[in-house]
């Protein structure tokens, strides 16, 4: 057992998540809903770890990175985050349109008109944008409200920046910085053993999404599934041609980016999986003061992977009735899905939310909807994985574009 144990640690953490993967597979299709139903707890354990640490070290992590950077840069940079964010949600609806055109998914399908599906209420832009300052801390800390926490961390960070520069209380400020400092060392501790127990807890999820949506489901929507991965990819190859535009090392950054690429793949959560990210960008070696801010608001507005499925989701729909799209139907869902993506941040069910508000502003019918639930777990993995690598690939492009060298760790076996 001793030896089982040495060689799981000794393993590089990529390795041993690929294998849970390739497990999860096997072992759901095999062994059903009644090995998945044992092996629940295991996977709600990891997702429990993951946002047990993500108020600490969204916190602390930006707080001490505003600490090290000046606020005109911090400003100039945040102002590239946004375009960034906008341009490439825009461009991702485009991607999307353009391949399942092409490819047609849902042509010959007839929709279930007995079929129905609750669909949350979009809160829509301009709720989610008020959201961003808190009226209780505690009640932000607690839902979690990631813009909630993004602002505290901002406006207590520049009152500690501001404290440390002026003269009569700069000694208090350097003290209390310390403080902060030694918390964010401590919750960075944390993280590396919560790391040794993901490929158990991916195992665990990935075995139970393939025993509940069974061979049957993946066949009969197949072609939806094959087009919206292959949409997904096309992204992925901008992204590659974007970083190395700007001077990024492919190798060493899917190097970093697979742990959380495949976390996220697994879990398909954005925001669940942002420890794994901001150690990704840690070790390839990108600013403190940068990556604390841009990846947890990428983690909450940046959505790349689910503006393709809006886009893929709505030429499905206008297939499955025998509608048309025109160029100004197009032109409307790539604006409406754009600003939508922005919009749900954070609500549960946001795919479907998503899909659900483009279709009634475009005049696409809401019973496909239904039909695409039953790959919703199929799909939200690809997408979840794409939004990941989306709000990384951008902090590496903006922070090369602002001189950054991005001088990677070396890999890690034990620790990561």
């Amino acid at each position: 057992m001793r030896r089982l144990m040495r060689l799981y640690f000794d393993a590089s953490l990529i390795l041993r998540v690929t294998i849970a993967l390739v497990l999860g597979v096997a072992v759901g299709f095999i062994g059903g809903e009644t090995v998945a139903a044992w092996l629940a707890p295991f996977g709600d354990l990891l997702l429990r770890l993951l946002q047990f640490l993500i108020v600490p070290i969204v916190l602390f992590t930006l707080m001490v990175g505003i600490n090290q950077a000046s606020l005109g840069r911090l400003g100039r940079m945040g102002g590239k985050v946004f375009l960034y964010y906008v341009a490439t949600s825009a461009l991702a609806i485009v991607v999307g349109l353009t391949v399942a055109t092409l490819l047609s998914p849902g042509s010959g399908m007839t929709p279930d008109e007995s079929a129905s599906i609750d669909v949350p209420e979009n809160p829509g832009i301009v709720s989610v944008l008020l959201s961003i300052v808190p009226k209780n801390i505690a009640a932000a800390f607690a839902e979690p409200n990631l813009l909630g926490i993004i602002f505290t961390a901002f406006v207590f960070g520049i009152a500690l920046l501001k404290l440390r520069q002026g003269d009569s209380q700069s000694e208090l400020g350097e003290k209390l910085y310390g403080v902060i400092e030694g918390l964010n060392a401590v919750t960075m501790k944390v993280m590396e053993g919560v790391l040794q127990y993901v490929p158990i807890g991916v195992f665990a999820i990935v075995a139970g999404t393939v025993a509940e949506q069974g061979l049957n489901t993946i066949l009969s929507l197949g072609k939806m599934v094959l087009v919206l991965y292959l949409a997904l990819a096309v992204h992925l190859l901008i992204y590659c041609v974007m970083m190395s535009a700007f001077g990024v090392r492919l190798r060493t950054f899917f190097r970093e980016a697979r742990t959380p690429m495949t976390t996220a793949f697994a879990t398909q959560s954005s925001t669940g999986t942002l420890p794994l990210t901001l150690n990704a960008a840690r070790r390839l070696g990108i600013t403190q003061s940068f990556y604390g801010f841009s990846l947890p608001l990428g983690a909450t507005i940046n959505m790349d992977g689910a503006a393709i499925r809006i886009a893929v989701s709505a030429v499905f729909a206008a297939n499955v009735v025998g509608m048309r799209l025109d160029v100004m139907s197009m032109i409307e869902i790539v604006l409406i899905g754009t600003l939508t993506s922005i919009g749900t941040a954070g609500v549960p069910g946001a795919g479907i939310v998503m899909i659900a508000t483009v279709f009634a502003q475009v005049g696409l019918p809401i019973e496909t909807v239904a039909l695409l639930t039953s790959i919703d777990a199929l799909v939200g993995m690809g997408c979840t994985a794409l939004n990941v690598t989306g709000d990384l690939a951008g902090t590496a492009i903006i922070a090369r574009s602002e001189g950054e060298r991005l001088e990677s760790q070396p890999p890690e076996r034990h620790a990561v």
